[in-house]
């Protein structure tokens, strides 16, 4: 019987296979926000370097026929009466959660693209890549008081991939989630059936199924302090009215939020929704989160435009706010972090980073299944284009 992964035949095995022993894990990171309160860092004007579309049958193509366009109701007629219960469950098609998708499909796009990449040759060796959702958990992290995260990372030609990792909690959580929650998702999806339209120019239809197997993904280019990155994420719509077409200026993020009626009621919603949706649309440079606000029976009848650079004053003077430098240099230290753990390159080797609310950021490695994610397509192909240096025949 083969006992290598686990503990026991990883010490069996030491001697005889050096190669299998497991680096030692790392310290921990600490993740209260009064540490991370300096100036805000430096942050690289996102720009974007290409996108991809995912079908209604989860299909990756390397183009842009999902995106859709902003459609927002006529402002001088009676205001939105939008019904986000219709349609539920009959004309739903949710994408199924069990399949764990990982980076695979901003690796298609990469793939796709390596040999043309800005930054010149060399750049994505240095480089971080991840989904802008990782990032955006990294963010709030400081602040987050309910939900954990896992990220595992591994180093492949220099490059430093991070990919999610659904904790013990949050698999429980989604497999017991309740109808009203499962409703909800839904709404979500609906509202943005209501403001977008399929071309530029024409009304949204919002009679026809929604099937959230379909997204429109930007893929960005950034710097974090010293970290280049290269992530993408899932953008709602363009706005085929901004003066500046120019992605990501011209991105709308669209969201929906309980109707609320008391001072204390919006305040909580500063404080935790719009840390969020800020973390969410700062990342990727997009400009503008317009809300559609649902009353208890789920109709919509009123929107609020949110512009991402004004979210903070909504903060700014409350001493149980949030900050968007502790954010940003949250982010940047456990990307350090992550940096000088992750010492090996090796596509089959994973940090796995953990985090808990009230505790640090804490390491432990693993090797293979379940935890590796890059998978062996992309690791063959770019193995291919990465001639290592001849092998000289060691001496008898």
């Amino acid at each position: 019987m083969d006992h290598r992964g686990t503990k026991r035949g990883a010490e069996k095995t030491e001697v005889a296979e050096p190669r299998n022993k497991l680096p030692r894990p790392a310290p921990s990171l600490p993740t209260d926000p009064a540490l991370y309160s300096g100036p805000f860092p430096f942050y690289r004007r996102p720009s974007e370097l290409g996108c991809f579309s995912l079908d209604a049958q989860r299909q990756y193509h390397g183009d842009a026929r999902a995106l859709r366009y902003y459609s927002p109701p006529p402002t001088n007629g009676p205001g939105p009466n939008f019904d986000l219960r219709d349609g539920y469950p009959d004309r739903y098609q949710p994408r199924d959660e069990e399949v764990q998708e990982r980076l695979d499909h901003l690796l298609c796009w990469l793939l796709e693209h390596r040999g043309r990449l800005e930054g010149g040759p060399g750049w994505l060796a240095e480089a971080i890549v991840t989904w802008r959702g990782h990032l955006t958990k990294l963010l709030t992290t400081p602040y987050e008081r309910q939900e954990g995260w896992q990220l595992a990372a591994s180093r492949f030609q220099g490059t430093l991939y991070l990919s999610e990792v659904e904790t013990p909690n949050a698999r429980a959580q989604r497999l017991a989630r309740p109808p009203l929650l499962r409703e909800l998702m839904y709404m979500g999806y609906k509202f943005e059936q209501y403001m977008c339209a399929d071309k530029p120019g024409s009304s949204p239809d919002p009679s026809g199924e929604v099937n959230t197997n379909v997204a429109f993904c930007s893929v960005l280019r950034s710097r974090l302090g010293s970290h280049p990155l290269l992530f993408s994420g899932e953008v709602d719509c363009t706005d085929p009215q901004t003066p500046s077409t120019q992605p990501p200026t011209c991105y709308v993020e669209l969201k929906t939020s309980k109707e609320m009626h008391s001072p204390g009621q919006w305040r909580s919603f500063y404080r935790h929704k719009l840390l969020k949706w800020w973390a969410q649309s700062f990342l990727p440079g997009v400009p503008t989160v317009v809300a559609g606000f649902r009353n208890p029976e789920g109709f919509v009848s009123s929107l609020k435009t949110f512009p991402t650079m004004k979210m903070f004053d909504y903060v700014r003077n409350d001493r149980d706010g949030w900050n968007p430098s502790v954010c940003m240099n949250f982010c940047a230290a456990f990307l350090s972090f992550a940096q000088s753990t992750v010492v090996q390159d090796d596509p089959r080797l994973v940090h796995l980073f953990s985090w808990e609310p009230g505790g640090p950021v804490t390491v432990s490695v693993h090797r293979d299944a379940p935890y590796a994610f890059l998978p062996i397509w992309y690791v063959e192909a770019m193995t291919q284009d990465f001639p290592s240096p001849p092998k000289t025949p060691s001496p008898k």
